[in-house]
This record gives structure tokens, C-alpha cells and sequence, in this order.
């Protein structure tokens, strides 16, 4: 093993049970373990054993008693256990550290450690650290007598376990943290201390080694269980001579290798710095605070960028740990593994860009991998945001592992053994449970993705099944574009998905059957969703490329773009679809338009059916020069009164076009005449702005002839 490293204690039957306790190459428990081997010396855990930190826990989820269990909760993330009782939550007991630096006048503990305990040479605080320790017990509002339970039997299995050690050993050395340093030296009478265990129930638990990393280690990742600096403390613990020349030295490569300037004669010069500062702040040695104020300002120019970086890659670190293939964990994390062996994926703590390339079998395996993980809910690898091209053989991933995901992986095993079973019975659960058509739709979607042909036909009957015995038109709406989308490239990831055409048949003739009675009485926020839908499933029967499909569809949104009584925005979208499609003339939707806006009509329908025939595109009111005068000429003749509730409708629609776009409608209006007719033939040209020579733009023209190939006449 190579740290960072954490043991993971779970709970078999319910893994969610579960808690972390990292260790970094200088963790005092670390060394001592490391100690204990390399020299033939038995190292013993003291500190109450982790299946009675767990029974609370268990005993609550399954509902048995108060869940006491003699001990309270413990926190997910693997934090101090957190109790019932209001003593534990004790400021002082917490952190007794940040206590003792405040008395002292430090506001960073940390800091004040290191002055008091760590740059400390020749002199063991011990001693001191103890008496410090009891006081502060005793100050602590419910005394030494009272303490919280938890941190009653934790100490007393602490002093058992050092009793019996004393039985069998000349020299004992006890590893711990320091508040529980004098309660450990007077151990008291044994008959106490057993008295406190007597009864203490316990929860069977398994215990495994994962990575950890370095980041999770700080607190600015928010594990508050952390250190501030573990690059800096891992540095001092490997560098015991010459710890801040080595360390400016680190600086300066640092930023060489970020193409920035680091002079030998600068490192020399932060080194003095550094010392300078810790003599005028009352030091004995140059700490953390003072190397990075020193680096920034002689090697990063005072730039805020170069603390950042050093904070990042130096105090901080995204250093991961490494745990051998043969530690104890389940079989799924096993196969996990090795399949990141096989497909050179190997997890990193920080963020890394991973494209791929589907026509490449490594590539297809590592895709497939990741949509497993996915169906598992391990998120390991996440769809980028910014994908690159559009053809359907690639797929651009983000990659950042996180420890917890060792714990998602153990509640997975429960599913399999391996990753592509345990993917196939999550699935097809998953399907059972699905609470509508498009959830089934897109777990076949995943399925293929995954390429999971046991699950895939499973999913499939559920889809089936819920597609024939649904009534809800919208769920059968949502449910066809993710259909569609697999169909279109099923192929490009060698997948058959021949059976899906069947399906997809069946949705296309329920969803026009259904179409009219479903688009009727709705109100602005129900049409909205219904005409959003309208387009997807437009969308998607144009991509099946099926002329039967194609025309059943356009034949059932013909119908609804002529239906009256119905909300504007699902008549104006069915309208510009036909429109698009060529299945209804200009002029019909002209007529249509001006009936909608007549003044026998209320006005937000009118700018409800505005909203819907322009939706997408505003490059219809260009070529429609007709189309864009009605409208003209409808906004010109609302009231004052009315015009304030239509605008913003109006607005809504004309924002969403491109700037080109509405540039474009800009000019087609300004050559409308008054009439709302437009303007034809030389004279609209007129209307050019008078700093325009219209006499050296038409010498452009036999240039222009000439490059598209055109008569004179043209």
C-alpha cells in the first residue's frame, strides 16, 4: 500500500452503514503500524471497536427500539460520532486544540502547534500537553465525571486494552489523541472501566483498505476530519533537513513547469525571507504561513494566481494513495478493478478529460464500462457538457474518483457479483419499479449503452407493457425521442435494435390517436409543455426516416392546426410544423394567422399563436414578406390598454432568436410602407441610410454577376 489510504468499515447487509478513517504517510497511527512491522512489535487497535459504533445506527434504519444501543450515532464521512447528548457537542471537547491556541492569542491553531509542540527541539511536551489536556477537561461544563457516554466507553476500552498490554509487555507506548492523554495516565480501577462495556452490543462489520487522497484529506474539500495542509505536512515529515530550502526549491519547479519565472537567486532570496518573517512574528522556525508569504512575494511577484497554485498542487496536493489487488473487499470491487487494469483506467483524485472514440474497440469497452458504473449509480465519469462535433462514434467523459465511491460500490455488490451483472439486475429492478413510459424509455437507452442484452430484454417487455396499458399521451411523448435517438444510432455501437422499431410503431399510432382530446383545454403553462413535446416528437419521427411514420404524424398535426377553440401556442406550432413539411401552403397559415388576430379574438391568443408558428425561427417572417406585414399591422392596431399584456408574450418569442436573425426582421419591417404592405422595386431602395452611396454599391454588381455566374439580365 501506498498512502493516502483509508480503512473502510461497513456493515455486510447494509453497506450505507459504513465509515472511513484515512491515514497519510505521517498519521501518527501510520508510522506507528509502519513501526510496529518493519521492528517485530505488536500493534493493538484500543479504541471501542467500530460494530458498536455501528449498532445505533442499524438498530435506526430497521426501526428496532430508540436505537441507542449504549452508543450514538457515527457520521457517514467517518467524523468524530456525533452524540445525543449536549456535552459532546462541547466546544472545548471538540476541538480542545483551537482552545488552547486562543488562551495563547493565536486565531490558527494549527499555527500554534506548530510553535508550541512541533518546532519545539530537544524538549518532550508530553507532559505539558497532558496538563493542559485535564485542565481543560475540567472546564468543560459537565466536568470529568460526566463526560458523554460514547466518550466514556471509548476511554474505558482504551484503558482495558492498555491494562492488558501492561500483563504482557515491559515498555507500552500508546498512540492517541490528545484530549484523551490524562484520562489514559490515571487509568483508575479495571472494575469501573469493565463495568462501563458490560452489555455493549455490537454489529457485525468487514473491514477493507481503499485509496485516499490528498484532497480529502484538507479541509477545503470539506472533510472536516481533515488537516489544512497535507502537502505541507507530508513535505516536513519526508524533508527533516533542510525542510524550507527543500521547500522553495519545490515552489520553483512549481512554476517552471507552468512556464514561469523562478530564478535560482529567488529561491535563495524567499528562503532568507521566509526566516526574516518567523523572527519578526516571534517564531522559532519559518512555518507554512511564512514560506507561502515569502514565495508569493519573491517568486509569484505577488500575484494571487501563484498562491493559488501552490496552495493547489503544493500545500494541498491531489496526491491518491494505491491499495494492492489482493486486499480483502467483495467481488464486484475486485472486478472493478481489474476492469481498470485491462482498459488502463486507473482512478485519479483530481478531474481528467476522457475522449472517446467508439469505433476503437478499447474506446468502446472503456464507454461501456462507464455506462455500467452509471446504471450502478458509481459516478465515476460524468457526459461532458461541452462536447466537441456531432458525430455518434464519439463521446467525451470527465473522470474524478472520490473515496466514497469504494462505499457505492460495496452497496452495489448486492446486485452481482461482477460489473456487467450487477448492472443487469439493477436494471432490469429498476425497470419493475420505473414510475413512467419515458423512465423505461431511457433504462433501454442505458441498457444499450451499457450493452447489457440480458437486461435489454427484460426493459424491453416493461416498455411494452407500459406503453400498451398507458393513457397518458405525455409520458408516450416523452417516451419516443430517446427511442429515436437509439434507433438512429443503435448501429454506430454495433448494437441490434431491430426489436425497437416495434415499439417505436406502436407509441407514434397511440400518440395520433390521442393527440386532439389531449391538446384541448389547456392553460398557458399545460400548452407550453404540450407544444415543447409537439416539436420533440416532430423531431423524432424526422429522424426514424420512416415516409409511413412521417406521414400518419404530419397527418394528425394537420388536424390540430386547424382546429379551433384550441390554445394559440399549440395551433401556431402545429402550423409551422406542417408549414416546414410542406404539407399546407403559406397563405393558408396567412389566413389562419389573420383570423387568430382579428379583433373579434382576444389578444394573447393571437400573440399565444405568434409565439408558436414563430418558435425556433424567425427566418420565416424574412421570406414571408405577406406573413410579417399581418403581424405588422396586428401590433400596430392593439390598444394601449391590451398592448401592455401582449408585449411581453412578444418579447419572449423575438428574444429567442439569433442576433442575425432579428437583424434580418429588423430590416424587412423598416421597408414596410404605412399600409403594411411592402415596399417593391427600386424605390424601397430609397429608404437606405443617407451616408450609403448607392452608386458605388451598384458597381459591385457585374463583379457580383460574374463570381455567381449569372446573365446581365440578372
Amino acid at each position: 500500500m501506498r498512502p493516502p489510504v483509508a480503512l473502510l468499515a461497513y456493515v455486510p447487509s447494509k453497506p450505507a452503514v459504513s465509515a472511513f478513517y484515512p491515514m497519510a504517510g505521517w498519521s501518527p497511527e501510520w508510522v506507528a503500524l509502519r513501526h510496529g512491522l518493519s521492528r517485530g512489535v505488536p500493534v493493538t487497535m484500543i479504541d471501542l471497536p467500530v460494530g458498536a459504533l455501528f449498532q445505533r445506527r442499524v438498530a435506526k434504519e430497521s426501526g428496532i427500539g430508540d436505537g441507542k444501543a449504549g452508543v450514538p450515532d457515527t457520521d457517514h464521512a467517518g467524523h468524530e460520532p456525533v452524540s445525543d447528548d449536549p456535552v459532546a457537542e462541547d466546544p472545548i471537547a471538540r476541538d480542545p486544540i483551537a482552545r488552547l491556541a486562543r488562551i495563547a492569542g493565536y486565531d490558527d491553531a494549527e499555527r500554534w502547534w506548530e510553535d508550541m509542540v512541533e518546532h519545539r527541539v530537544g524538549e518532550e511536551p508530553w507532559d505539558a500537553i497532558t496538563e493542559a489536556m485535564a485542565e481543560l477537561r475540567e472546564q468543560s461544563p459537565a466536568g470529568l465525571g460526566a463526560v458523554a457516554e460514547l466518550e466514556a466507553q471509548r476511554e474505558a476500552s482504551m484503558r482495558q486494552h492498555i491494562r492488558a498490554a501492561d500483563k504482557r509487555y515491559q515498555r507500552v507506548a500508546v498512540v492517541c489523541g490528545a484530549w484523551h492523554a490524562p484520562t489514559l495516565v490515571e487509568r483508575g480501577p479495571a472494575t469501573r472501566d469493565a463495568a462501563l462495556l458490560v452489555g455493549l452490543r455490537k454489529q457485525q462489520v468487514a473491514v477493507t483498505w481503499v485509496p485516499w487522497t490528498n484532497t480529502r484529506l484538507s479541509f477545503a474539500s470539506g472533510y472536516g476530519a481533515g488537516v489544512s495542509a497535507p502537502g505541507w505536512y507530508e513535505h516536513l515529515f519526508t524533508s527533516p533537513d533542510l525542510p524550507i530550502e527543500r521547500w522553495m526549491a519545490k515552489v520553483a519547479a512549481l512554476l517552471r513547469a507552468e512556464q514561469l519565472d523562478a530564478a535560482p537567486s529567488s529561491v535563495v532570496e524567499s528562503v532568507r525571507l521566509a526566516r526574516a518573517l518567523a523572527t519578526l512574528r516571534g517564531r522559532p522556525l519559518a512555518g507554512l504561513s511564512e514560506c507561502t508569504d515569502a514565495a508569493q512575494a519573491v517568486l509569484g511577484g505577488g500575484h494571487e494566481a501563484a498562491l493559488k497554485l501552490i496552495a493547489r498542487q503544493l500545500v494541498i496536493g491531489d496526491k491518491i494513495g494505491e491499495v494492492p489487488p489482493g486486499s480483502p473487499t467483495v467481488p464486484l470491487a475486485a472486478d472493478l478493478a481489474a476492469a481498470q487494469r485491462r482498459l488502463r483506467m486507473k482512478p485519479q483524485s483530481g478531474t481528467r478529460a476522457l475522449d472517446l472514440d467508439l469505433r476503437n474497440d478499447t474506446d468502446l469497452s472503456r464507454s461501456r464500462l462507464l455506462h455500467r458504473l452509471d446504471l450502478l449509480e458509481i459516478p465515476w465519469g460524468a457526459r461532458s457538457d461541452q462536447q466537441r462535433g456531432t458525430g455518434t462514434f464519439r463521446e467525451e467523459w470527465v473522470l474524478r474518483w472520490e473515496p466514497e465511491l469504494a462505499v457505492r460500490v460495496i452497496e452495489a455488490s448486492i446486485y452481482g457479483t461482477t460489473v456487467g451483472a450487477a448492472a443487469t439486475t439493477r436494471a432490469i429492478e429498476a425497470a419493475q419499479r420505473a414510475p413512467h413510459v419515458a423512465a423505461v424509455t431511457s433504462l433501454v437507452e442505458q441498457c444499450l449503452l451499457a450493452e447489457l442484452p440480458a437486461a435489454l430484454v427484460a426493459v424491453m417487455a416493461a416498455l411494452d407493457t407500459r406503453a400498451a396499458l398507458s393513457s397518458e399521451v405525455g409520458e408516450l411523448m416523452d417516451a419516443l425521442s430517446p427511442l429515436a435517438r437509439i434507433l438512429r444510432y443503435g448501429t454506430v455501437r454495433r448494437t441490434e435494435v431491430a426489436m425497437l422499431e416495434r415499439v417505436a410503431r406502436g407509441l407514434v399510432a397511440r400518440i395520433c390517436a390521442s393527440l386532439g382530446p389531449a391538446a384541448s383545454s389547456l392553460d398557458d403553462a399545460a400548452a407550453t409543455t404540450m407544444a415543447r413535446r409537439i416539436a420533440a416528437v416532430s423531431a423524432a419521427v424526422a429522424s426514424l426516416d420512416d415516409p409511413s411514420l412521417r406521414s400518419e404524424w404530419l397527418g394528425a398535426v394537420s388536424v390540430l392546426s386547424a382546429a379551433n377553440g384550441m390554445h394559440g401556442l399549440v395551433v401556431g406550432r402545429a402550423s409551422r410544423i406542417v408549414l416546414d413539411a410542406g404539407n399546407i401552403d403559406a397563405g393558408v397559415v396567412s389566413r389562419r394567422l389573420a383570423a387568430a388576430l382579428s379583433s373579434g379574438e382576444d389578444p394573447a391568443h393571437g400573440a399565444h399563436w405568434i409565439e408558436g408558428l414563430l418558435s425556433g425561427s424567425g427566418l420565416l417572417l424574412v421570406h414571408d414578406r405577406p406573413l410579417l406585414a399581418l403581424i405588422d399591422e396586428w401590433v400596430a392596431s392593439v390598444s394601449a390598454e391590451v398592448f401592455d399584456g401582449v408585449l411581453p408574450l412578444l418579447r419572449r418569442t423575438f428574444s429567442l432568436f439569433e442576433p442575425g436573425e432579428r437583424r434580418l426582421i429588423a430590416t424587412a419591417a423598416a421597408r414596410l410602407g404605412g399600409t403594411g404592405v411592402a415596399e417593391q422595386g427600386p424605390g424601397a431602395g430609397g429608404r437606405l441610410a443617407p451616408d450609403v452611396d448607392a452608386g458605388r454599391g451598384d458597381a459591385v454588381l457585374p463583379v457580383l454577376q460574374r463570381l455567381l455566374g449569372l446573365g446581365a439580365s440578372a
